[in-house]
């Protein structure tokens, strides 16, 4: 699905964005940008899986979820200037793409359940 290939792209671009951020960071913020990334095409690929379109439509509610706490994580990092305004608003922008897509696939399926 390309919604996932684009959110494993966003994955790769936070950690490269998070090995930026300081040391004292590790286990903080670095660690809680990491683990929201990485939750969002998790939690697509696992509800794909699922024998049921209403477990797949519930974990892409689950990665919006992980991609609007992603969002806050790298506004944080963009106030704690660990990230510049042009690196926030070009990852930015492609959180935007992904929760598109998200929002596209679940309307989707919500039109096949009413069929």
């Amino acid at each position: 699905m390309e919604v996932c290939r684009k959110a494993m792209d966003l994955v790769i671009e936070c950690y490269q964005l998070a090995a930026m951020f300081p040391k004292m960071e590790t286990y903080g913020l670095t660690g809680q940008l990491q683990r929201a990334s990485v939750s969002i095409p998790a939690n697509i690929a696992e509800g794909h899986q699922r024998q049921h379109s209403r477990e797949f439509f519930q974990h892409l509610w689950i990665a919006s979820g992980s991609l609007a706490e992603l969002e806050i994580h790298l506004q944080i990092a963009a106030r704690l200037d660990y990230i510049g305004e042009k690196q926030l608003e070009d990852i930015l922008d492609k959180t935007a793409e992904v929760g598109r897509m998200l929002k596209g696939l679940r309307k989707s399926m919500g039109r096949r359940s009413e069929q």
